[in-house]
């Protein structure tokens, strides 16, 4: 594998860069510039997301959830696409970017343009069914629950970095369930404490086997999800470049480390 640049620069990232089939690996500090907070970052508030087993153990557990995700929703979907999501679509319409995969479920990629892209956790726009397996879009899922909960919640609250309303209260809440066979509903996301999919994970590995480098963009790299793709390459003898703001699990196995924002970052290289 390349040794790691000392004090590296944008331009060395570029140089690394160029020429190479570049797959790119983002997180959640590529959408803080659309107002969408991460989990990590610097100035980031500790926060315990709701776990996969939690959210099917009980009743409450899903009243919590969906009455928090109810209000944040509205944040959520009105957010929009940033410049670092627009230089990415434009490094992939000249072929600098070969694919994209993203740990982020907010659908900003979808949303700017970005065609070859591999959502590892899902989308936070799907809703699915655990008892029938039925997908609906949660616009709709939205409407209904306004329904059930006229009112409920206006006000402006704080927003946490998985889209949820930070609410106390939510024992009035109404849960809507699915349509067709009055399952438990849920978005159709990876949950904290549940796995990819296999053939995700291993569409995934593909691209990573067939890169000439990684990308990694906006992420700490804290959860094995994303860290494996950096393992991955690193053992290939893949060149890994990684853009986060404050250090990362991968930190030791990059190439060319840069501690700077994303947005700035991807227009510059753009620029090359």
């Amino acid at each position: 594998m390349d040794t790691v640049t000392e004090q590296p620069t944008v331009a060395d990232a570029r140089t690394l860069l160029a020429g190479r089939r570049v797959v790119v690996l983002t997180g959640a500090g590529i959408s803080t510039d659309s107002g969408i907070p991460d989990y990590r970052g610097p100035g980031s508030v500790p926060r315990q997301p709701m776990t996969y087993q939690e959210f099917v153990a009980t009743p409450q557990a899903r009243q919590r959830y969906w009455a928090r995700a109810h209000v944040g929703w509205r944040h959520m979907s009105g957010a929009q696409p940033n410049a670092g999501h627009r230089a990415l679509v434009a490094l992939e319409q000249t072929r600098a970017v070969s694919a994209v995969i993203t740990q982020n479920v907010d659908g900003l990629h979808e949303a700017a343009g970005q065609r070859a892209l591999t959502a590892l956790h899902g989308r936070i726009a799907d809703v699915a069914c655990l008892g029938c397996g039925g997908r609906t879009p949660r616009a709709a899922l939205h409407e209904r629950l306004d329904v059930l909960n006229p009112g409920y919640g206006e006000g402006a609250y704080a927003i946490a970095p998985d889209g949820d309303a930070v609410l106390e209260e939510t024992s009035t809440f109404r849960v809507a369930p699915c349509l067709g066979c009055g399952g438990i509903l849920k978005p159709d996301v990876v949950f904290f404490g549940e796995s990819v999919p296999k053939p995700r994970v291993e569409h995934c590995r593909s691209l990573v086997d067939a890169a000439d480098a990684l990308l990694v963009v906006g992420s700490s790299l804290q959860v094995m999800s994303g860290l494996r793709f950096v393992r991955q390459a690193a053992k290939a003898g893949t060149p890994v470049v990684i853009v986060n703001r404050g250090s990362t699990r991968g930190d030791e196995l990059a190439t060319i480390k840069l501690d700077a924002g994303c947005s700035e970052v991807l227009e510059a290289l753009g620029d090359g």
